[in-house]
């Protein structure tokens, strides 16, 4: 087996399809790999026709064959698992709180001022907080799901790890990362939903 269609190789690609174009440190952070285990990787990747490079800038990404490839190898990967139902089980939990996510997203950036919406510029900690409380209490009940997931495919357990130090991260005040980093809350919600619906062989 060539190393492009190794499990690192898999994680990688993957990664890219759920996430878009990344460069190596967003990649390190969702992969859980190192920056050298990378570059070896997306190497091989790039050699399979899988990956491309964007000109000039140090990011990576699918290409067609490379999406066609990652969605053999991850029905593969789950069927052998014998963790189908586990993981549909799993998805239809995370859609019943998905929508409440989205309404927090929403309450995160729109604040009410005299019965208007209006951009919050985070100068109410007392608002903020009061949404940060209801993120964690969010999180709370979504990890269980994110463990389920897990026990299917431990490849799930990277979302349960980058959740938790999102939150922690907003908590202690960097408020980027409830929505508008990289590694936000958000972001990494928003991966989990299209690697579930990926996993599933759902469209959007």
């Amino acid at each position: 087996m060539t190393r492009a269609g190794s499990d690192t190789g898999l994680l990688v690609l993957h990664a890219l399809r759920c996430g878009g174009y990344a460069g190596l440190p967003r990649l390190s952070a969702t992969t859980g790999l190192s920056e050298s285990e990378l570059e070896s990787e997306l190497i091989d990747l790039a050699v399979a026709g899988q990956v491309t490079r964007l000109s000039g800038l140090d990011a990576w990404g699918c290409t067609d064959a490379g999406r066609e490839a990652d969605a053999e190898r991850i029905t593969a990967q789950l069927e052998a698992a014998g963790a189908r139902a586990a993981v549909k089980a799993a998805f239809d939990r995370f859609l019943v709180l998905n929508p409440e996510l989205l309404d927090l997203c929403t309450a995160w950036q729109l604040r009410p001022v005299e019965g208007e919406q209006i951009v919050n510029d985070h100068d109410d900690p007392a608002y903020d907080a009061r949404v940060l409380d209801r993120f964690a209490d969010l999180h709370e009940r979504t990890m269980p799901v994110c463990h389920a997931l897990e026990t299917a495919l431990p490849r799930f357990g990277r979302y349960r790890v980058r959740l938790a130090s999102a939150l922690d991260r907003a908590r202690s005040g960097d408020l980027a990362y409830v929505a508008d980093s990289t590694a936000s809350y958000h972001v990494v919600w928003a991966e989990l939903h299209e690697d579930l619906l990926a996993t599933l062989g759902i469209p959007r």
